[in-house]
């Protein structure tokens, strides 16, 4: 009974990590859309928070391993969702690596880089966060449609990030002065760091499918093939 009680606490343990992880991610793929904006605050909060992220990913990881090892979760769910917390896990830690990336991007250049494209850093920053949200949702309560709507919600962040990048393109192109150029291409790397945390939102979704039906990759596959095949 004592191994027992000791199983459902890890359990919990690990889904408060996950949990207390993907509300820090979203909170600073937020805060990385505010440091675009010049909110320089944002921007240190983000950056001063890895330890936070290395800690917790090293529990979530620890809890998984001890689960798997010692305590051999005999209940298929709970071994999906095990498993499946463990791949994760690398998952969301790499989306909020990514924020650190733009925060420190922000950080480095003048506000008045960003001024004609902020609308759309704040959109790109909401949807993404919004993507991260609902897919670490539908891992936590292995909800298949909430994982499904984030592989439809990861089309408007692609058309989204098309646009902006194509407008900073044609900033580029415009631009006589080398001054006026200096951060174009850094913007331009923002904007596909929060494409490529899309793409991450993908795989925890993807991780949501695996606790559900057991099984990996199939619908992105699927996804694939149907844009190759459109191409």
């Amino acid at each position: 009974m004592q191994t027992r009680s000791k199983y459902i606490k890890q359990l919990e343990n690990l889904e408060g990590y996950l949990t207390r992880l993907s509300e820090k991610t979203v909170a600073d793929i937020r805060a990385a859309g505010s440091a675009l904006a010049g909110n320089a605050e944002a921007a240190d909060a983000v950056l001063q928070g890895r330890n936070v992220e290395d800690r917790l990913r090293t529990e979530i990881e620890r809890e998984c391993l001890d689960i798997m090892l010692l305590q051999q979760p005999l209940v298929a769910g709970d071994l999906r969702f095990v498993s499946g917390a463990f791949r994760a896990v690398s998952d969301i830690a790499h989306i909020d690596s990514k924020t650190r990336d733009v925060a420190y991007l922000a950080q480095n250049m003048p506000a008045e880089a960003t001024a004609g494209l902020q609308e759309n850093f704040a959109a790109l920053a909401e949807r993404t966060a919004n993507m991260v949200e609902t897919a670490y949702r539908a891992f936590s309560e292995a909800d298949e449609e909430a994982a499904r709507e984030v592989f439809a919600m990861d089309d408007a962040v692609d058309e989204l990030y098309h646009k902006t990048a194509a407008s900073i393109v044609e900033l580029i192109r415009a631009s006589k002065e080398s001054s006026e150029i200096d951060y174009l291409p850094e913007l331009l790397m923002v904007a596909k760091y929060f494409e490529r945390m899309g793409d991450d939102a993908q795989r925890v979704a993807d991780w949501a499918l695996f606790r559900v039906t057991g099984e990996h990759d199939v619908y992105s596959a699927q996804r694939k093939g149907a844009d190759n095949a459109g191409e």
